[in-house]
């Protein structure tokens, strides 16, 4: 039927959100070298409202443990650095005048256990999505007129199917960002 179609396309959608969702999320967990995806996060005040950080300034990775920052306009320099600071990332910049120095530290053990509570918490989180997206989808599938038992529970056992696909999913790309974490 083309409304069971329906509801389980919007479902894998919903469910390849979540993937993406924490893709990005993982791109935001730093595992050792420098990337620019690391300040991706960061919000920096600017003519009155919060705008990312890529949008106010340049940001390279000249080597694996050096990110620079450089601002578009020179007046951008301190509050840049006040929003990298308030951004919580575990970076100390340095502002030598015309662009924003960050050295990235090695992590320590701990620094390392704690990106993988934080990977974990994270693939958690798309978990949630994932079954979120099963239980609208049985929810809608249960609400449809003119079905028979047996085709309900087939699409119910689809939707279960797809939902076990993308957890697996997850779970796959949790041991990936694991490993790079934890690698020294």
């Amino acid at each position: 039927m083309e409304e069971l179609d329906f509801i389980l396309d919007s479902a894998k959608e919903s469910m390849e959100n979540s993937l993406a969702h924490l893709d990005k999320s993982f791109l935001n967990i730093r595992a050792g070298k420098a990337s620019p995806a690391m300040l991706g996060g960061v919000r920096v005040e600017y003519y009155g409202s919060l705008t990312p950080l890529s949008q106010v300034a340049n940001i390279n990775a000249p080597d694996a443990r050096t990110l620079t920052v450089s601002p578009w306009e020179k007046n951008m320099l301190q509050p840049i650095e006040k929003a990298i600071m308030n951004a919580n990332l575990g970076f100390n910049p340095m502002n030598n005048g015309d662009t924003i120095i960050i050295n990235i530290p090695v992590l320590t053990e701990e620094r390392r256990r704690e990106l993988v509570k934080q990977a974990k918490a994270e693939a958690e989180d798309a978990k949630i999505g994932i079954r979120n997206a099963r239980k609208d989808a049985n929810n809608e599938i249960k609400k449809l007129d003119g079905i028979s038992e047996d085709m309900i529970k087939s699409a119910e056992q689809d939707v279960q199917n797809l939902t076990d696909t993308y957890i697996k999913k997850v779970d796959e790309m949790l041991s990936i960002k694991e490993a790079e974490i934890m690698k020294v």
